[in-house]
């Protein structure tokens, strides 16, 4: 899974590190950086930049699509969001509640995103490299279907 976002205005060192900016990283803080953020904490969902881009815009904040792609990708990079494709293949973003490596489960009709953990595949992705001598080993899961609700809806239809 990889992380993403960047700003504007004054620098600020964070030693304790906060939701946006990771412990010991210097980021630049700015209007545009903060309004992202505080959109993506908002959304329940994965989301791509041109949607969050028109999320912005509707609330009158001034963020072209070339930063809103800056912010996200140095949001990404780190680690403050989660980034993935989505059953179109469209790269898209979200604050993810479980800090550390998961996987989601990933509705291909609503969108519905679910966090889980699965040590069964942490385990495998590690022995599998083991076996064939890869170290440092990163690796994304994401598994999609039908939320229940969805699978509700298509079953009375």
């Amino acid at each position: 899974m990889s992380h993403g976002a960047t700003s504007d205005a004054s620098r600020a060192p964070s030693a304790a590190g906060t939701k946006d900016q990771p412990a010991g990283k210097e980021q630049r803080v700015t209007k545009q950086r903060l309004a992202v953020s505080a959109a993506l904490d908002e959304l329940a969902d994965f989301v791509s930049t041109q949607e969050l881009h028109r999320i912005l815009q509707e609330r009158g904040t001034s963020v072209s699509l070339a930063t809103s792609y800056r912010i996200l990708q140095s949001l990404a990079d780190e680690g403050l969001v989660d980034v993935l494709r989505n059953a179109d293949g469209e790269v898209v973003y979200r604050r993810c509640a479980v800090t550390g490596h998961h996987h989601h489960l990933l509705c291909r009709n609503c969108g519905k995103a679910v966090e889980v953990e699965a040590p069964a595949v942490e385990a495998w992705a590690a022995r599998i490299a083991a076996e064939h001598g890869f170290t440092a080993v990163e690796h994304t899961v994401e598994i999609f279907g039908l939320c229940p609700e969805c699978t509700a809806l298509r079953a009375g239809s």
